[in-house]
């Protein structure tokens, strides 16, 4: 819990000396980045723990095998954030985007921003509700962006050491553009792919990055659509718009790639999908396999809500298959499946472990990044105006002034806190036997292990790196420990 006195902080890494290593614990048992040092060893001591067949497996780390660089991690500045970020008082909001941005928190580098409104949202609306309107003369910021999402984005980037790379997310089109006339459920773009409609949508990409860039705010990137399924194959309650892969790759190929580059936004990145893992690779080929499309094409979004029933596989055909297109992993949170009895769980170590096991099967099979959904919801898992409650990292109690730091947010913290911007993943083989891990060479020479304990017991771990030696103990049950060293 933190309030306007008491709130925990984790500062910067500092590192150790030669022949040390650093780790970092946190676990179901209580432990938040306790941290603790170590020195390696220059021999092997796996006699002194066991695994059933009598000896540890020891793990080699490979700095010359490399494999994807990391951008980092983040979640999103919806209006539901914003709204309860900001009915805290001074002192309470400050800590809260210092927990997730500065040097005292998780530094986070991932921001994203929903295009106008999203289920997360008091209410249905776009920033054109004038019909007819094709060349977006009527287009205009709504209060929302001025009040709940500008300038916390603001506050973030400044506070952060790191560079945030900010990208936008539209849900649905204005409902005038619409086939359903209606901000949620099945509906597409009226008419065709190159017609009005579409190129409509696509100016009103351009306008939305020329206002916050008033703002001193520029786009990294925009998705072309979040979840395009959601208003095409589904018929959910909250706001989307549905494509195909085919009208998504000619949507960008005749409309959002032109209409970017010729508005002065050809740095802007183009990420196509934004939805389940399931779709893949089949939807990147369907897009990608047409060049024009292609070259405007920088990555492919993914969600997490079917990564239960699709292997990380995938994703590593998909990057085989273009292995000049990045994967970004685009939205997860807990609590949002229908049947589940509390969408906010206050304290579930559960959620903290689905969580690093979802990054550590992402990043293992080339993803370069990973954002949460809501950066801050309230104890109903809210507001949402389709009554899409969630869970959130931190969940803010208005009433209290104070919020709680979920476990899913130190889980993530272990990972953010530690994986600099253009870490590369490194290999480290075998797995570490009973865990989930992942190895990384961040830019400043330091080596980067992170491990998942799922089990109900301590698992042993022989680590060998032949320029520092053996790093050997025990990763406590249910817990996710980082490890970092120094050359």
């Amino acid at each position: 819990m933190c309030n306007s006195t008491v709130c925990d902080t984790l500062g910067p890494v500092t590192p150790v000396g030669s022949g040390q290593y650093v780790v970092y614990t946190s676990n179901k048992a209580g432990l938040r980045f306790y941290r603790q040092v170590h020195k390696f060893t220059p021999k092997t001591t796996h006699n002194k723990m066991k695994f059933p067949d009598g000896k540890i497996p020891t793990s080699e780390v490979n700095r010359e095998h490399t494999f994807q660089t990391v951008l980092g991690f983040g979640g999103a500045f919806t209006d539901a954030a914003g709204i309860n970020i900001l009915q805290l008082s001074a002192p309470v909001q400050e800590k809260l985007i210092q927990s997730y941005f500065s040097t005292e928190g998780i530094e986070y580098t991932f921001a994203r921003v929903p295009m106008a409104g999203s289920d997360f949202s008091t209410h249905t609306y776009s920033y054109n509700e004038e019909e007819g309107d094709f060349n977006m003369t009527h287009f205009n910021l709504t209060e929302e962006d001025h009040k709940y999402k500008i300038p916390l984005i603001q506050r973030a980037m400044d506070m952060s050491k790191r560079s945030l790379f900010v990208y936008a997310t539209p849900w649905s089109a204005p409902a005038w553009m619409k086939t359903s006339d209606e901000f949620s459920g099945k509906g597409t773009l009226k008419g065709e792919p190159g017609g009005e409609y579409y190129q409509a949508w696509a100016e009103y990409f351009a306008k939305f990055l020329e206002e916050y860039g008033k703002n001193n705010i520029s786009f990294w990137a925009v998705t072309a659509q979040n979840e395009p399924t959601d208003g095409d194959i589904a018929n959910f309650s909250f706001n989307s718009l549905g494509f195909t892969a085919e009208t998504q790759r000619e949507f960008v190929a005749k409309n959002l790639g032109p209409t970017l580059e010729k508005s002065g936004f050809s740095q802007v990145k183009i990420i196509i999908l934004d939805d389940q893992r399931l779709m893949l690779p089949k939807w990147a080929q369907t897009v990608l396999s047409d060049p024009v499309a292609n070259k405007y094409v920088s990555g492919i979004g993914v969600h997490w809500y079917l990564d239960l029933v699709v292997p990380a596989e995938v994703l590593t055909l998909t990057h085989d298959k273009f292995p000049d297109k990045f994967i970004l992993a685009s939205e997860a949170c807990e609590g949002s499946l229908p049947w589940t009895k509390n969408h906010v769980s206050l304290g579930s170590w559960d959620r903290a472990e689905s969580y690093a096991y979802d990054i550590i099967q992402d990043l293992g099979h080339w993803v370069v990044g990973w954002t949460d959904w809501n950066l801050a919801l309230n104890l109903e898992g809210g507001p949402n105006w389709a009554k899409n409650f969630v869970d959130s990292p931190i969940i803010v109690d208005a009433k209290m002034d104070q919020f709680y730091k979920q476990p899913m947010f130190y889980a993530l913290g272990q990972f953010s806190k530690f994986l600099q911007p253009d870490a590369v993943r490194i290999d480290l083989d075998p797995m570490p036997q009973g865990l989930d891990a992942l190895a990384f060479l961040n830019p400043d020479n330091s080596t980067v292990i992170v491990a998942l304990n799922r089990k109900s017991y301590p698992v042993p771990i022989s680590i060998h790196d032949e320029k520092q030696g053996y790093l050997e103990g025990q990763v406590p049950a249910h817990s996710i420990q980082t490890f970092m060293w120094w050359m």
